[in-house]
């Protein structure tokens, strides 16, 4: 079996003196389907780098122990991640930027934005299931942004569909070229470890949850005689699917799979702590450093010498004790260092940050300086939005985050009228966050919530009375769609206002404005939508959002 070619770091050339950081720097999110052993891998990455000593389980609900990235109370109850979750680490003098993404297709939103702040994903894929529907959905925003991604394949130590059939799928349904980094010899019961064709080696299995073991069984040359004698016919097997796939299968090519076009595949068992290793690996010398950011004005580089950065994720009640909010911020461009004056550009604010802080899921510790690619947290009481841009200066505005229209809708009223206030200031630092969306009628005083799926009510409830002291009420309204509003007449800025506000006059009994004040008509039907548009021509009607003016990316809303 030939030995595929070596690989080395994707190259940066650097400008000045960040280079060096930049080039350090790996931020990547975990991406997969619910179950597929997503939040487990998470765990055992953290593991193998050294950043935590013990895993917890996801299954063990009725232990002390749980999965470091799922720290919400509800999260634990479950065992389920609902919020993206963010870990920093220090691996062979790399800092990789983690971002464990929620499964579940009700949050896929949260994990969508997130997705705008990494430079690469690693998709779980469970052996049994194969490719799954969400991930389907995830890989089409990666694909949109020609993110590049690496697969894990999980669970071989189960009895699981054979390597060449999920190769095989994840090439048909996926639409990329797969390229095998290690291959499994057996499975279940038989599983016998990974043949590393990277190595050239086998990294023989062996059971095991909780803790790293330095003495990994290896054996040298892929075809050792002794492979062949402790592994019998599954090493032959797993030899000549080997052979067939390095004859029938493209090479690896760096280029295509910066583009988002190939992905090397991995395969292991992450609850038993296999395969991990060369994943990390993996991360490190494929996936590429920070590179440049758009934004509306011009293209940012990451080693530019000015500080930038842009707030994709806000997450309210980190600290209970405290209700505080923090703003999560990927470092575009430049330098950070606590205390520098910084800009919000949509509101023209100063900010002077001196507790900015580094995450181990909800362990925090406080920074002196972050670099592009870096995930930081700024304490934030309102200041920020999702989709803001920090400079210090310089009138940008990062584009691409992006807001779905909701697909169910609830009315929410407080259960305690005395609880009112507690509920208006839950529900705005949860629209803030958007963990769901709020709507204010512009006619009416009863709150709107929508969301993507039934999951983030509960979970929204579950945080009123737990986070904020207030049962709330939600109860079925009768919107089923929604569309944020402009105008668009072709006469000027002062023409598309007055035309804006002479719809939302004529249709205030179904208009209500978001979170951030955009104007959103709700309806019944989807039929009223098409009556709408024919009778207001110069009326747009966006099915997706940006924070930056109502920017839209048709490639997502497709």
């Amino acid at each position: 079996m030939s030995a595929l070619p070596p690989i080395t770091p994707a190259p940066s050339t650097p400008q000045n003196a960040l280079g060096p950081q930049v080039r350090r720097r790996r931020t990547f999110a975990i991406i997969s389907h619910p179950d597929a052993g997503k939040t487990t891998l998470t765990e055992k990455l953290l593991l193998f780098s050294g950043a935590i000593q013990i895993a917890g389980s996801v299954k063990a609900r009725k232990a002390s122990r749980h999965a470091t990235s799922d720290w919400m109370e509800i999260e634990k109850q479950r065992g389920i991640s609902v919020a993206s979750s963010v870990m920093q680490m220090e691996y062979r003098d790399c800092v990789i930027n983690l971002l464990d993404t929620p499964g579940h297709q009700d949050f896929s939103e949260d994990t969508y934005r997130v997705l705008t702040a990494v430079d690469a994903a690693l998709m779980v894929i469970d052996a049994a299931n194969g490719v799954e529907p969400q991930t389907r959905r995830l890989l089409q925003v990666c694909r949109a942004r020609n993110t590049p991604i690496l697969t894990f394949v999980n669970k071989m130590d189960r009895e699981v569909q054979e390597p060449l059939t999920l190769m095989d799928e994840i090439e048909r349904e996926l639409g990329m070229g797969v390229v095998p980094f290690t291959w499994p010899v057996g499975m279940g019961k038989l599983f016998g470890g990974v043949l590393d064709l990277r190595k050239q080696q086998m990294r023989v299995f062996s059971p095991g949850e909780d803790r790293d073991r330095d003495a990994d069984d290896i054996i040298d040359g892929l075809a050792n005689p002794l492979l062949a004698t402790r592994f019998g016919g599954a090493y032959e097997q797993a030899a000549g699917e080997v052979e067939l796939v390095q004859g029938a299968a493209p090479a690896f090519d760096e280029a295509e799979f910066l583009a988002g076009r190939q992905t090397p595949m991995f395969f292991g068992s992450a609850i038993n702590n296999f395969g991990v290793r060369e994943v990390l690996d993996a991360l490190v010398d494929l996936a590429p450093p920070p590179g440049q950011r758009s934004s509306i004005q011009r293209v940012v580089q990451p080693d530019e010498a000015k500080f930038t950065g842009v707030v994709f994720k806000i997450q309210a009640n980190m600290d209970p004790a405290h209700r505080d909010r923090i703003a999560f911020l990927r470092v575009a461009s430049g330098r950070f260092e606590r205390g520098m004056r910084l800009k919000v550009t949509r509101s023209g604010k100063e900010l002077r940050p001196n507790t900015v802080v580094t995450f181990m899921s909800q362990r925090r510790e406080l920074l002196d300086e972050a670099f592009a690619g870096d995930i930081i947290g700024i304490p934030n009481h309102g200041v920020l939005q999702l989709g803001d841009t920090l400079t210090e200066g310089e009138a940008l505005q990062f584009t691409g985050l992006p807001f779905f229209a909701p697909e169910m809708f609830r009315s929410v009223e407080v259960a305690d009228p005395l609880r009112t206030k507690q509920l208006r200031a839950g529900l705005t630092q949860l629209g803030e966050e958007g963990a769901i969306q709020v709507f204010r009628p512009v006619a009416g005083s009863v709150l709107l919530l929508g969301a993507v799926g039934q999951l983030q009510f509960e979970v929204v409830a579950h945080r009123l009375e737990h986070e904020y002291g207030c049962k709330a009420r939600i109860m079925p309204a009768r919107y089923n769609v929604a569309r944020w509003v402009t105008s668009e007449t072709g006469d000027g800025a002062a023409a598309d206002e007055r035309e804006l506000k002479r719809f939302i006059d004529g249709n205030s009994h179904r208009v209500a404005l978001d979170a951030v004040d955009a104007p959103t008509v709700l309806l019944e039907y989807a039929g009223e939508l098409r009556a709408m548009q024919e009778n207001w021509p110069k009326i747009k009607f966006h099915a997706l959002r940006e924070h930056a003016g109502l920017v839209f990316q048709k490639q997502l809303e497709g």
